[in-house]
């Protein structure tokens, strides 16, 4: 007996959307990694909202990216105007007490995934309500008041980095898109489309967060972007908290 037309074109719609349905399953029920990407994917749109806020309103200082800290600190000895070794080494070294802590939190909650993502997510929204304090405090802001809010950013993302790492989700630090950019060029013919698009994504939250983030601070205040990057930050706590809540396999970091 012969389909009707209608119906063949309803099915195929349908079987056009599986692929994309599977993909986005893998985002909130995969089974190795549970919610882990897509909450991931929300701290990479925080990552782009913080250092839009640290680098045009903080005096050119990265908080998330080490890599550039250290080569604005050379800029900055040689005379470049414009770069703040203050600001640049606070940050530096908020970030490595940052990593140092998030060390200690994964020392207690190394074998939960979930429930050490939470308390990252709960510490780095601390942190960001501290920093947003601080700038409203001290608005305008001076050197010492931009020195103090980059270091406290840096703790926030020193701690999400080691977290990020012991959580091991490919594709996914939050932080440096480098190697991500690169394994989409030199795997592209290689890389399942799940792997690309995921790679992908990650580039799109970083962009959009950093955009967000530099209209707010050109339009409104530095205040905003730190704002919502700690709004961002108590949803993945809650997400990562109520995925957490009953037994899975992906909560086990082994």
């Amino acid at each position: 007996m012969s389909v009707p037309a209608e119906r063949r074109s309803s099915d195929d719609r349908v079987e056009r959307r599986r692929p994309r349905g599977r993909f986005a399953a893998r985002y909130v029920a995969d089974p190795k990694h549970g919610p882990l990407p897509a909450l991931l994917l929300v701290l990479t749109i925080v990552t782009g909202l913080v250092d839009a806020a640290s680098i045009l309103a903080l005096g050119r200082v990265f908080v998330a990216n080490m890599t550039g800290n250290v080569v604005f600190i050379g800029f900055a000895l040689a005379g470049a105007p414009g770069f703040s070794v203050a600001g640049s080494v606070s940050a530096l070294i908020g970030f490595v007490i940052g990593a140092l802590g998030g060390g200690a939190v994964i020392a207690r909650m190394a074998a939960h995934r979930g429930r050490l993502l939470r308390d990252t997510a709960v510490a780095e929204l601390v942190l960001f309500a501290v920093a947003v304090v601080i700038a409203v405090v001290a608005e305008p802001m001076g050197g010492s008041a931009r020195v103090g809010v980059a270091f406290v950013l840096a703790v926030a993302l020193g701690l999400q980095n080691t977290s990020v790492r012991r959580l091991g989700v490919p594709d996914l630090t939050t932080t440096v898109l480098t190697m991500t950019i690169t394994g989409i060029a030199a795997d592209i013919k290689r890389s399942s489309y799940s792997v690309a698009l995921r790679r992908a994504l990650s580039v799109v939250c970083m962009f959009a967060g950093a955009v967000v983030g530099a209209l707010l601070v050109l339009n409104v205040n530095v205040q905003t972007p730190l704002a919502i990057a700690a709004g961002l930050a108590a949803i993945v706590a809650i997400g990562a908290a109520a995925a957490s809540r009953r037994p899975a396999v992906w909560h086990d970091a082994s």
